[in-house]
C-alpha cells in the first residue's frame, strides 16, 4: 500500500513511483490515480495499438519500395494482426505470471528493436518479420489496461478503465492520419522510426512511474495457458463476445486495407495525408467516451 505521503504526490498529480504495491483484494481501499498518471496510461496503450495500424495507408509505398505486388501486399496487415493474436495466447497470460512493471518494460523495449527492424527493413522478408513480432509485443495495452483497474480505487475503476480504453480506441483511429502526414514528410519507414523513438520515451517514463506487484499466483505457465480455453468453453457470454469481435475487426480490416490502394490510384490519386484523413472519421465517438468517462 501507499505511504501517506505517496497518497498526498499521486493527489497533487506528482507521478513519482511507488516502490511496492501488494496485490489488493476487491475491498482493500486505495487512493485515486492521478490524471497524469491515466494520461500516461491512455497513451501507452493508443501508441502500442497504433503500431498494429501504421502499416494500412502505407501499403502503396511498401510495396513500390520492397517490391511486394499489389495483390499481396495485404499480407503485411494479416501478419501485424496475425501475431497480435498470438500475444493475446501466449503473452498476456504472462501478466499473472511475471511482475507487470517488468512485464511492461521488456514488452516496450523490444517493440523499439521491432519498429526499428521494420523501419530499416530491406527485404519484404524482413519486414514481414518485424510486423509479426510489433503486432506479438502491442499485446501490452492488455496488460497496461488490467494494471491501470488494479491500481485504481474500486470506485474509480470503471472510470480509470474507460479512460485508458479511449486511448486505444484514439490510437486506432488516428494512426492512419499520423502515419499518412509522416509518410508524406519522410517516406513510410520514418513512421516507425519515429514511433520506435517514442515507444522508447514512453518505457523511461513508464519505469520511473509504474509501482512494484507481487505476484499472487502459483500457477504455472502451461496452466495459465490451459485456462485461458477453459473460460471459453464454460464462459458462454464471452463466446459471444469473441465473435462479435471477430466480426467487428474482419469487417473493420476489409473496409481499410484496400482503402488505400483505391484512394491512392486514379481517379483519385489521394496523397498518404488524405487517406489518413479518413481515420478522423471515428475520432469523435472516441472523444465521446472519454467526455463521458
Amino acid at each position: 500500500m501507499r505511504s501517506g505521503a505517496e497518497a498526498r504526490s499521486a493527489e497533487g498529480g506528482d507521478v513519482r513511483p511507488v516502490e511496492e504495491v501488494a496485490a489488493r483484494s476487491e475491498g482493500d481501499a486505495a487512493p485515486p490515480l492521478s490524471r497524469a498518471v491515466m494520461a500516461l496510461f491512455a497513451v501507452a496503450c493508443g501508441l502500442a495499438v497504433a503500431n498494429v495500424y501504421f502499416a494500412q495507408p502505407l501499403l502503396d509505398s511498401m510495396a513500390r519500395d520492397l517490391g511486394l505486388r499489389p495483390a499481396l501486399v495485404g499480407i503485411v496487415v494479416t501478419v501485424t494482426q496475425v501475431g497480435y493474436g498470438l500475444g493475446l495466447l501466449l503473452v498476456v497470460p504472462l501478466g499473472d505470471l511475471v511482475e507487470r512493471r517488468r512485464l511492461v518494460a521488456v514488452q516496450m523495449s523490444l517493440s523499439v528493436l521491432a519498429l526499428v527492424v521494420v523501419g530499416l527493413a530491406p527485404t519484404g522478408a524482413v519486414l514481414l518479420t518485424g510486423l509479426a513480432v510489433v503486432g506479438l509485443l502491442a499485446v501490452v495495452i492488455q496488460v497496461l489496461v488490467a494494471f491501470a483497474a488494479t491500481l485504481a480505487a474500486p470506485a474509480e475503476r470503471g472510470r480509470v478503465v474507460g479512460l485508458v480504453t479511449s486511448g486505444v480506441v484514439i490510437g486506432i483511429l488516428m494512426a492512419r492520419t499520423v502515419a499518412g502526414f509522416l509518410s508524406d514528410l519522410a517516406g513510410w519507414r520514418s513512421v516507425y522510426l519515429v514511433s520506435a523513438g517514442a515507444t522508447l520515451l514512453l518505457v523511461v517514463a513508464l519505469v520511473r512511474v509504474l509501482p512494484r506487484e507481487r505476484v499472487s499466483t502459483h500457477l504455472s505457465y502451461s496452466a495459465l495457458l490451459r485456462s485461458v480455453f477453459t473460460l471459453f468453453v464454460e464462459e458462454p457470454v464471452l463466446r459471444v463476445r469473441a465473435v462479435l469481435a471477430l466480426l467487428m475487426f474482419a469487417s473493420f480490416s476489409t473496409l481499410w486495407t484496400p482503402m488505400v490502394l483505391l484512394l491512392g490510384a486514379p481517379p483519385f490519386s489521394l496523397s498518404h495525408s488524405q487517406v489518413g484523413l479518413f481515420g478522423l472519421v471515428g475520432v469523435a465517438g472516441a472523444l465521446g467516451a472519454v467526455s463521458y468517462t
